[in-house]
């Protein structure tokens, strides 16, 4: 793939600025998803800032040599559940939260010591090409669900069937993200200069104005289900209806304020509470960790695994977790949406990820750019993620197009990882949940080193 800014390239300030946002828009989506799930006062703002100054933290370790944003994990919220359900009181679950981040964060910074010493020969033996492309595919396709609920802003389904019940609400939302799908197609393909580079901030900006073509129309005759916007964002700016300085400027709730009035009901027990919750699931991050930076190095075509290094991509990714959590709350985590940013527009400058990370950290504190962010329906939302997802599962498809796969031993093993995790291999054990993704990849490297084990024996 031939990149138009490479790793160590930098555009102009005018460009950067935004390519910046257009970065921004493709992780804000499940960024501040994760806190608005989990609830309990957890706040968008304060996850943005984290996953900008966590991703700050990653280019620090990685020399700015890794072109990815790190954002909100999604592995993690069964986790940062339980930190609230075993909490006494909801500062007590806010320091959980905290704790839970460094527990994970730990067991990258042990893995990173023990690559150090070892290298990465070994991992490059346990996941070859065979066992990662698929892997990669995996991780596109299951999100690939979210996308077309995003679509059909979760209209009902038929329970027999599985169709979308078509409504008056269901088409315009249809009407939105195909609108959207349609201009992200039609810049990147046909675009020209700018227009080229921007396509997802042009798609998400006509499909904004379609939904608000929709939503006008439904106040005009009185039509909830064309409402397309929920304008509440905007009108939560306002405090009792009075325009006040919070309407412009106010300081996102940040996790570590409330966690540090829950130290008087702390308690050793809940501390390993805590650890069960985290620890497991940071294992299986791990996995997935390796998958997004070897299709990041496919993409910009340098083997990050070796430069900057393993270790110091985990120690980025763990500490940056810490101080994500530490004020947003969320574990934080490579994200596929950013690298499928970078595979479509062919942009991997490390400068602009740099910036998105510090435009994420300053609109945390400016409420109507916030406001608008949680406004964009999830109908445009999921026109754009239909093309970044896709463009994750084929980037791993591509890995896999230098396996030979006249060989029954590799088809054994791309099989043995891609039925697994599309139909939903995931697996419960006490408190930890071992998603699809892990369990695939840990099946696919079982049969790898069994299907060559074999081979050597011969």
């Amino acid at each position: 793939m031939k990149l138009i800014y490479n790793v160590q390239d930098k555009p102009r300030f005018g460009q950067l600025i935004v390519f910046a946002i257009q970065q921004l828009l493709a992780i804000m989506a499940a960024t501040i998803a994760v806190p608005m799930l989990i609830g309990n006062g957890m706040t968008a703002s304060a996850a943005l800032f984290g996953a900008g100054i966590g991703t700050l933290v990653y280019q620090l370790f990685t020399k700015f040599k890794s072109p990815v944003f790190l954002g909100s994990s999604f592995a993690f919220m069964p986790s940062m559940g339980a930190a609230f359900a075993g909490a006494v009181s909801m500062s007590l679950g806010y320091l959980g939260l905290i704790l839970g981040a460094l527990f994970a964060g730990l067991v990258y910074v042990v893995i990173a010591l023990v690559v150090k010493f070892a290298g990465v020969a070994w991992i490059n033996k346990l996941m070859p090409a065979v066992v990662i492309g698929p892997t990669v595919a995996l991780i596109g396709l299951s999100l690939a669900g979210a996308a077309i609920n995003d679509v059909f802003s979760y209209g009902p389904q038929n329970s027999e069937t599985g169709a979308f019940v078509m409504s008056t609400g269901i088409w315009a939302s249809v009407v939105c993200a195909l609108v959207t799908l349609a201009v992200v197609i039609i810049c990147s393909v046909y675009g020209k200069k700018m227009a080229k580079l921007i396509p997802f901030i042009i798609g998400i900006l006509a499909g904004y104005a379609v939904a608000m073509i929709f939503t006008v129309i439904g106040i005009l005759t009185d039509n909830d289900a064309l409402r397309v916007i929920d304008f509440a964002p905007f009108e939560a700016l306002l405090t009792d209806g009075a325009v006040t300085i919070k309407t412009f400027l106010a300081v996102p709730e940040f996790s570590f304020i409330e966690a540090f009035k829950g130290v008087g009901d702390f308690e050793w027990s809940y501390v390993a509470t805590i650890a069960v919750a985290y620890i497991p699931v940071a294992f299986v991050v791990f996995a997935e960790h390796i998958a997004d930076h070897k299709n990041l190095s496919s993409i910009i075509e340098s083997e990050l695994l070796e430069e900057p290094g393993l270790h110091r991509t985990l120690l980025g990714d763990g500490v940056g977790s810490i101080v994500g959590a530490f004020f947003g709350g969320c574990p934080n985590t490579t994200y596929g949406e950013s690298v499928g940013c970078v595979a479509i527009i062919k942009n991997a400058s490390v400068v602009t990820i740099t910036t998105t990370a510090i435009i994420a950290m300053l609109i945390s504190f400016i409420s109507p750019f916030v406001a608008f962010l949680d406004s964009i329906p999830g109908c445009v939302m999921g026109g754009v993620c239909i093309t970044l997802y896709g463009f994750i599962a084929v980037s791993g498809l591509k890995m896999i197009q230098k396996v030979d796969l006249e060989q029954n031993k590799n088809l054994f093993v791309v099989a043995s990882i891609l039925i697994p995790g599309i139909g939903g291999m995931a697996m419960q054990i006490g408190q930890v949940t071992i998603t699809a993704i892990a369990c695939a990849l840990i099946l696919g490297i079982l049969v790898n080193l069994m299907v060559n084990r074999a081979k050597n024996e011969e």
